[in-house]
């Protein structure tokens, strides 16, 4: 747009010096003179009347330009309006009005260049405590408020071009002053950690703090924001509603972890964490019907990190999407080999069900494989439906049309209820073991049990108990109606060449059933 204008100042610069040059030229011969002489010589031949109606023509002409100029200095303004509030957009957050990222990797990028990592000041990383709870339990619309009036409140002690909101319901504060930065802190907590107006009534609400300075936490303003980062962790896992300051705990905290990522991302990359499967036995028959995929990551010295280590930190690093695939396609090979009546059941981490791609990838990796979809089955947790029920829809639609079972892992120990479940089609329930290691000692568990078989069969899906170790467990979950079982009494996960024994029959299950 801007281009345009110089063009257009430009062409009337030199239709004016054309016209400037013209006059001179006319005014020096006297040529308007002599054409009145010739007007008047040949009045025969009407040329007044010509140029009279060329002059009317010249001066409508001259007010259309005038009009359509105006018209396009009008849009240029509108234009220019519009890229602000563009650039705007970009560098704010839409619902707190705050800065957001991108603004602030602009400033502490800028402060580098500037100053070479050599000026000093404080990063805050604030987290809210509860606020999930509230999105959860109320509605998206509490959670907008509750995110406005943090907002305001932080503006309340700090200007806008210290403020920034990271997403979801993270802010940063940048203290331009070291010194201020933990009492600054400390009023924030007890700011933040008021009640939010809501309706007639209140949402409880807190928060977190972690604080860090630059260049002595962190060389570069990137470094002291991860280090504000950890520090705000460490507060939530001190008990919530606290401020912490980076120290050299937390510093060899993160070391550990930056190598234990590293570690990840090599074992991810060349295969060093596999699948290993649980048997998952028919209770009335005592046949195999599948085997659950398990990760195990085995370390050069034989020993394992467990599944509880690594899968947060392939969350929390962004690796889950790659190890999952990378895991449900050497599943899938590996199935590929057993009987084609027995199933292959994969967890899906809840992040996951968020990734509007989930399904394309498991159809995809399934025609690389070519497994039958009617093979696989999905296993989510209740607390993942939550997460984002539309898109948690959708993928769950699009599998279930391609033949792909899913089952409703760790049932009774979400968040849901069954309004939300009822919204979703599902082809197994699973049984949390933390009811099945308990239900023969405790009546009210024992109860829950019962019910959640009982709505299994209401609802005509089978149900799976997990965490059956005990023949007494085995003998009350089969007389019960529960479909399937798996659990230690029948083998824990094991490695795809082993359990390929078990259908040749060279390898038996701890424990068989009468058929």
């Amino acid at each position: 747009m801007k281009l345009y204008a110089r063009k257009a100042v430009w062409q009337a610069w030199l239709l004016g010096a054309v016209g400037a040059v013209a006059f001179g030229i006319f005014h020096y011969f006297d040529s308007y003179e002599s054409l009145l002489a010739f007007l008047q010589t040949h009045e025969d031949y009407e040329i007044d009347e010509f140029l009279l109606a060329l002059d009317i023509f010249g001066v409508l002409c001259l007010i259309y330009g005038i009009l359509r100029f105006w018209d396009f200095h009008r849009e240029q303004k509108r234009r220019e309006k519009a890229e602000s509030q563009i650039d705007w957009m970009a560098l704010h957050d839409n619902l707190t009005g705050l800065q957001n990222r991108h603004s602030l990797e602009r400033r502490l990028r800028t402060a580098e260049e500037a100053f070479g990592g050599s000026r000093r000041f404080s990063v805050l990383v604030i987290d809210l405590d509860g606020f999930k709870r509230i999105n959860d339990l109320v509605g998206h619309h509490a959670g907008d408020l509750v995110l406005t009036t943090i907002a305001a409140r932080l503006r309340d002690h700090l200007a806008d071009d210290n403020l920034y909101r990271m997403g979801g319901d993270e802010f940063v504060a940048v203290i331009d002053t070291p010194s201020l930065a933990l009492p600054v802190a400390m009023a924030l907590l007890q700011s933040l950690n008021r009640p939010v107006p809501f309706n007639e009534t209140s949402l409880d609400i807190g928060a977190s703090i972690g604080v860090a300075t630059a260049p002595t936490d962190g060389a570069s303003g990137v470094e002291c924001l991860r280090a504000a980062d950890a520090a705000m962790y460490t507060a939530k896992a001190a008990g919530r509603g606290k401020v912490q300051v980076f120290d050299a705990t937390i510093r060899e905290r993160m070391q550990r972890r930056d190598v234990a990522e590293r570690n990840l991302r090599h074992a991810v990359a060349y295969g060093g964490i596999r699948p290993f499967y649980q048997p998952i036995i028919d209770l009335q028959s005592g046949r195999i019907s599948g085997f659950e995929a398990l990760a195990r990551w085995q370390m050069e010295d034989g020993h394992f990190i467990p599944p509880a280590d690594f899968i947060p930190l392939a969350e929390d690093s962004g690796l889950m999407t790659r190890l999952t695939d990378v895991l449900l396609r050497q599943a899938c090979l590996d199935a590929a080999d057993w009987p084609a009546d027995t199933r292959l059941s994969f967890n899906i981490s809840p992040i996951q069900l968020k990734d509007r791609m989930l399904g394309l990838r498991i159809l995809a990796i399934l025609m690389e494989t070519s497994l039958d979809p009617r093979r696989l089955e999905i296993e989510i947790t209740e607390t993942a439906l939550i997460q984002d029920l539309e898109t948690a829809a959708s993928i769950l639609s699009e599998l279930r049309a391609a033949g792909i079972s899913v089952a409703l892992d760790d049932f009774g120990i979400g968040y849901s209820n069954l309004a939300q479940l009822s919204n979703f089609s599902f082809d197994k329930i699973k049984i949390d073991r933390s009811f099945v290691s308990s239900f023969q000692d405790q009546e009210k568990q024992e109860k829950i049990v019962r019910a959640i078989v009982g709505l299994g069969m209401g609802l005509d899906v089978p149900t799976t108990a997990e965490g059956i170790e005990t023949e007494d467990q085995l003998s009350s979950l089969s007389s019960m109606g529960c479909t399937y079982g798996q659990g230690f009494l029948f083998g824990k996960a094991i490695p795809a060449e082993e359990a390929r024994l078990m259908f040749d029959g060279r390898c038996t299950l701890p424990l068989r059933l009468s058929s």
